[in-house]
């Protein structure tokens, strides 16, 4: 048994380190679905058929949990998975088995509340101006989700939402392009942010995963005053809550790590093993 760990490619790797690192006697096992990668630019059912097969692999490997280290997976797949199909995973294994998603432990970091929270839309004074502003840069599909603008209102009145779609940016991460390149890139969603609010965001996310692998890139492009939220430990958090909540998942014991992927098998990009800190290989899933 294990803990799994999906995404379209090596971003989710940025997710997986840092739960490793939390729960480093557990066993994990990390799926890249690089033959379809990125997928942030895919329609709605592609995206909910991509992520269901990917939880499928997992659990074939022995996962019990699988985390969608994915924005897009996340906003779009997520809840359509745990209402609709995850009720006959749990019978066709026999086991517990479950998909989580990492918008949730986001949007949780960003407001300082927890997610069962929502403010009183009747109390709400509709002359409040909002004070602070958050910047999230995403796939196009998180983008059009919407996911963060509406759960964030939501909860707090006091925080203005505002999107930047980076299409493209995860798949040059994929691809391993230079620092150099990427910093183009960057530094112009940076700025056409900045141009559409007026101002540099309060705080930031970085909406997907490729995108905390060059989070260096974003905070130099920002101003020092705003914040980032790390993903990865908003995930690690929540997921220590969520197993001290259900220990009827059993996630192994024996430290075990394998990565798998539907494209090539081998050595990965020198861009992905300088963040990982070692040499890292995928197998054929």
């Amino acid at each position: 048994m294990a803990i799994g760990v999906f995404d379209s490619g090596v971003g989710g790797l940025t997710v997986h380190r840092e739960l490793v690192a939390r729960f480093s006697d557990r066993d994990f096992v990390y799926f890249a679905d690089q033959a379809n990668a990125p997928i942030g630019g895919k329609t709605g059912e592609q995206i909910v058929d991509l992520t269901r097969k990917g939880c499928e692999t997992l659990f074939q490997a022995g996962a019990s949990i699988a985390v969608l280290a994915c924005n897009t997976a996340s906003a779009v797949a997520l809840r359509r998975l745990q209402q609709t199909w995850i009720p006959s995973q749990q019978a066709r294994y026999g086991r517990p088995v479950n998909v989580l998603g990492i918008i949730v432990p986001t949007i949780e970091a960003a407001t300082g509340l927890p997610w069962t929270y929502e403010s009183d839309m009747t109390a709400r004074d509709d002359k409040k101006q909002a004070i602070d502003i958050l910047g999230v840069f995403s796939t196009a599909a998180t983008a059009l989700s919407r996911v963060y603008e509406i759960e964030i209102d939501k909860r707090r009145e006091d925080l203005a939402v505002f999107s930047e779609p980076c299409p493209g940016l995860a798949g040059l991460i994929e691809l391993g392009a230079t620092p150099e390149e990427l910093k183009v890139v960057v530094d112009e969603h940076v700025d056409s942010l900045r141009r559409r609010i007026g101002r540099h965001p309060d705080t930031a996310i970085l909406g997907c995963t490729h995108y905390e692998i060059i989070a260096d890139l974003f905070a130099s492009a920002l101003p020092d005053k705003t914040r980032l939220i790390h993903q990865p430990t908003a995930v690690a958090d929540a997921l220590e809550r969520y197993f001290a909540r259900h220990p009827e998942y059993d996630l192994g014991s024996s430290g075990r790590r394998t990565f798998l992927t539907s494209g090539k098998a081998g050595a990965q990009s020198d861009m992905v093993s300088q963040f990982w800190g070692a040499p890292l290989t995928f197998d054929a899933a």
